[in-house]
């Protein structure tokens, strides 16, 4: 039988881990890092007893994810937490518009604009098996629902801006979708924007935000639990230098790495071509980052915050719309967007008693050196006076830093690169998986359907390789 070898032990070289062990191939996954999971990790980054994701931490496309959600993942420990609300955006009024479970809360909720929001989401929401599907699959696959997959594309080819502002009348309603298009690291003015505002949006109607019982760390271990009753194995500690170690030609390789990892451990192996292509891939915006022990909840001003795990702080579309612009520009933002999240109001394993935890951060430019601590906390301060007296210990994460933890976090890119038109139809290049070199498949983020913890570029990737075999 062949063996096959997964380098990377986040969620997609852990899903095509799976795969391949589920055909009956033995499976050994290298992990470089002493605790497995990429960027699903859960530390102790601030004080003990306090457990902080140290990537992602809410997850709409893990709980949605078609791959992830047929596995048996509550058996080996994997429990989702909701918020009484998605997502909460509060405003400079004292209120906060929110994101509801129920399309019909939602509609309520925005008022004027809650018919436009029902129009939008409601034929993906009702649909939502075979959309997702469709949107987290290869872009060369044929669609399952080529209607409903053909206006998702019309809306999303557009820029962020011309999105909203068609599509809302009042403020309270672009600002929480001008949030939601934010995930995108795209500027507003750029085609694609929208798309992952629409795919969130909908996602919260039908799977929620949840966050997993104890920490994003129970997805990895849920994922390895499983492998490991598949006789699969995970061995950490273990860096991959060479694609001498893994050989291809005694069973296939797949690496859950960026093109840049890949270039490093096999550039020698790659075709020129292919090569050439992963010399040229672009990576996007990155991240600074905060780590929070807190004495208390955050004290929001709105009231509607405290019934939510995940708070944007941005003010208007015009604001987030500034602070994305700047960020994919190379331009430290002033008043950047703020992506907060609290998961200790919902999840008391997270920190002592009568303590909690919060994980924020804000898009900067690939690479930037800003440190952008006041900055954030001043976003926080301006819908939360008295924040940081609640501040028992904080822990700040330049791209620098996040790279050093996690060799994938290029420049501080969490998403594995950035969503050009380009490399969303030619993500990382035209073989999308395959490397060309016989056994070697790449099945990171950098692969699509790209970021996101729902490990599908990992389960089609393995797909092809057993296809191949």
């Amino acid at each position: 039988m062949k063996r096959v070898s997964v380098i990377g032990s986040g969620p997609n070289g852990l899903a095509a881990a799976v795969v391949m062990a589920r055909a009956g191939l033995p499976v050994e996954v290298y992990e470089a890092e002493p605790i497995p999971g990429g960027g699903a990790r859960t530390m102790e980054l601030t004080e003990p007893g306090f457990k902080h994701d140290f990537g992602s931490a809410v997850h709409p496309l893990g709980a949605g994810s078609p791959f992830l959600s047929s596995l048996p993942l509550a058996e080996y420990g994997l429990q989702w937490i909701h918020g009484t609300s998605p997502l909460a955006h509060p405003l400079d009024d004292g209120t906060a518009v929110t994101l509801e479970h129920s399309l019909r809360d939602q509609e309520a909720q925005l008022g004027e604009d809650g018919a436009a929001w029902r129009e939008l989401m409601e034929p993906i929401a009702t649909q939502w098996p075979d959309f997702i599907v469709d949107a987290l699959g290869p872009p060369t696959r044929i669609p399952r629902r080529p209607l409903l997959m053909a206006g998702f594309a019309r809306k999303a080819m557009q820029s962020a801006n011309t999105f909203i502002r068609r599509t809302f009348r009042g403020e309270r309603a672009q600002a929480l979708f001008a949030g939601l298009a934010a995930h995108s690291f795209l500027s507003f003015d750029e085609p694609l924007s929208p798309a992952v505002g629409i795919v969130l949006g909908a996602a919260a109607h039908v799977v929620g935000w949840p966050v997993p019982r104890g920490g994003s760390q129970a997805i990895t271990n849920a994922l390895i639990g499983y492998l490991e009753k598949l006789n699969g194995a995970v061995h950490t500690s273990h860096r991959v230098r060479s694609l001498d170690e893994t050989d291809p030609q005694e069973g296939p390789v797949l690496c859950d790495l960026t093109p840049r990892q890949l270039l490093m451990i096999a550039g020698d192996r790659l075709q020129k071509t292919y090569r050439k292509a992963m010399q040229g891939y672009r990576y996007g915006a990155g991240i600074f980052k905060i780590d929070y022990a807190l004495a208390a909840p955050i004290p929001w001003t709105a009231r509607e915050c405290f019934r939510a795990i995940t708070v944007h702080l941005g003010g208007t579309l015009e604001e987030i719309a500034r602070s994305e612009f700047a960020a994919r520009h190379g331009a430290t933002p002033e008043k950047p967007f703020v992506l907060l999240t609290q998961p200790s109001l919902f999840d008391p394993t997270r920190a002592p008693d009568g303590k909690h935890v919060a994980w924020m951060y804000c898009h900067v430019p690939h690479g930037s050196i800003e440190d952008m601590t006041a900055r954030i906390e001043a976003q926080v301060e301006r819908f939360a006076p008295g924040f940081k007296d609640c501040v028992v210990a904080r822990r700040t994460w330049s791209p620098a830093q996040l790279e050093a933890m996690d060799a994938n976090l290029v420049g501080g890119d969490i998403v594995g690169g950035e969503l050009s038109i380009r490399q969303f139809l030619f993500r990382p290049a035209l073989g999308s998986y395959y490397t060309g070199t016989p056994n070697l498949y790449l099945c990171s983020s950098s692969t699509p359907p790209g970021g996101g913890v729902h490990g599908m570029c990992g389960y089609h990737a393995a797909r092809m390789a057993l296809r191949r075999l």
